[in-house]
Formats: C-alpha cells, sequence, structure tokens
C-alpha cells in the first residue's frame, strides 16, 4: 500500500477564515454590528435601567437594526464599504437620540469605531512593516553596499 504525501499541507478552516477576513474590513464591520446589537440589548432592559430621553418607538429599533445590517453588510460586500461606514457612522451617532443615550454609549462608541475602520481600510495594501526592521534592512543594506566597495577596491 502506498501512501502519498502532499507537496503542502491542506489548507484548514482556520487558515481559510483567516485568508477571508484578510480580504474585507473585518473588524470594522464586526464592532458596526456588534454595537448595533448592544443596542439593542438595551432597548430590552427593565423600566429601572432604560433612560427615556428622546424619541422612542419605532426609530429606537430601526436604527441598531440597520447599523447591525450595515455591519454585516461591510463584511459581505466589503467593495461598498465606503458608502456603508458613512451610514452606519451616522446611524450610530443618531442611537445618541433614539436608543438610551446609544446604548449606554456603548454601543455608540463601538459603532462609531467600527465605521471609522472600515471607512480607513484599503484593500490590498502592503502590511507595514516596523521601523525597527526598516532600520534593520537599511544597515544590512548599507553593510553590504561597503563591504562590496572595500572587495573591488
Amino acid at each position: 500500500m502506498l501512501i502519498t504525501v502532499p507537496d503542502r499541507p491542506r489548507p484548514g478552516p482556520r487558515l481559510a477564515f483567516r485568508g477571508w477576513r484578510a480580504r474585507r474590513p473585518f473588524w470594522g464591520g464586526l464592532l458596526l454590528a456588534l454595537g448595533g446589537g448592544e443596542i439593542l440589548l438595551t432597548e430590552k432592559a427593565s423600566l429601572k435601567v432604560v433612560l427615556h430621553i428622546g424619541m422612542q418607538g419605532l426609530a429606537g429599533y430601526l436604527l441598531p437594526t440597520l447599523m447591525v445590517l450595515l455591519g454585516l453588510l461591510i463584511l459581505f460586500n466589503p467593495s461598498q464599504r465606503l458608502f456603508y461606514s458613512i451610514t452606519g457612522i451616522l446611524l450610530s451617532l443618531g442611537s445618541w437620540l433614539t436608543s438610551n443615550l446609544g446604548g449606554f454609549f456603548i454601543g455608540l462608541l463601538l459603532g462609531a469605531v467600527g465605521s471609522c475602520l472600515a471607512f480607513g481600510w484599503l484593500p490590498d495594501q502592503e502590511p507595514r512593516v516596523s521601523r525597527r526592521k526598516r532600520r534593520e534592512r537599511e544597515r544590512a543594506e548599507a553593510h553590504a553596499l561597503t563591504s562590496e566597495e572595500a572587495g573591488t577596491a
């Protein structure tokens, strides 16, 4: 019985998820959706906890529901992230008036930070190299140049 070993290991679900996550503004969409979910949970809090400030009713449930929807759209349709993130920040700020001070500030902050992260995400960008690694690379290149010059002289 002959067992063949593949040249490289099969990608597992964790590696596949990492690749999927790298191609989209994952943390921005996730934080926006979590912010909307947190605001929805504060709408269901007991009456002793809930602050009745501003408009109540449909808008109090509509804005956080749209925040969750926009967070999911950012995750699954990243090509339209700019529109979704601008709409998400406006909804997050609007939840200040409609939904218990934006879910007691927590949902508002999660939504705002998530929208900003999604807005600032750039596709196909090279990973940043730390200053320390850049300096080490520059020193190695300078050392290689000086050793070449010394060898030719």
